[in-house]
């Protein structure tokens, strides 16, 4: 057992998005970071997902359209709002989608090429902090609007697994609640009896 590993896992926290600064990772990291994503169960090695890479200037006119897009949809937004639209993408120094590619499989149903998906996002956030970085997993009302998914880059069957935002954090992390582990650990005891 590497007591290193365990204390990185058992202390992992994602900050407030908004607290993510520069630098950004290198497009080495990056690599890295895709290449420890990719490590993950893929049953029939069919790697139903990939990643979507947003920084730059990019960032600023994917928010000018979910601005646009958001009062389309719900009438004039207050500033706030619009601002937080508008900053969807920039408040991180770069953002990495996580998107689900769907195979067609007689064996292996899209569910589980879903989870592998989401373990892919996982390990994502995980490659960010062990390489000194930090990250927060989100989704939120774009990534469920097709006409979003579409301006995202994604194509019609495609849907979004996580947006992961990257950038350097420092300070404290507030820690939240977590569940009481022993509540969700049940040991098998052979099947229920029907009364």
């Amino acid at each position: 057992m590497n007591p290193s590993s365990v204390e990185f896992l058992l202390a992992r926290k994602s900050p407030p998005i908004a607290e993510l600064s520069e630098p950004a990772p290198s497009d080495d990291d990056i690599a890295t970071m895709i290449r420890i994503a990719s490590r993950v169960p893929d049953h029939g090695r069919l790697a139903p997902w990939r990643f979507v890479l947003y920084r730059g200037e990019a960032r600023k006119r994917i928010g000018e359209r979910l601005a646009e897009l958001a009062e389309q949809r719900e009438g004039p937004l207050p500033e706030a709002r619009r601002q937080q639209e508008l900053t969807r993408f920039s408040r991180a120094p770069i953002v990495i989608g996580v998107i689900s590619t769907p195979r067609e499989n007689p064996k292996i149903p899209q569910w589980e090429m879903f989870l592998s998906g989401g373990a892919a996002a996982m390990n994502l956030v995980h490659a960010a902090h062990a390489l000194g970085y930090a990250a927060n997993w989100i989704t939120n009302w774009y990534s469920y609007d097709a006409e979003a998914r579409q301006m995202l880059g994604l194509a019609p069957d495609e849907r979004v697994i996580g947006f992961v935002h990257i950038g350097t954090h420092s300070g404290e992390v507030f820690e939240r609640p977590r569940p009481d582990p022993a509540t969700l650990l049940a040991e098998y005891t052979g099947p229920q009896q029907s009364e």
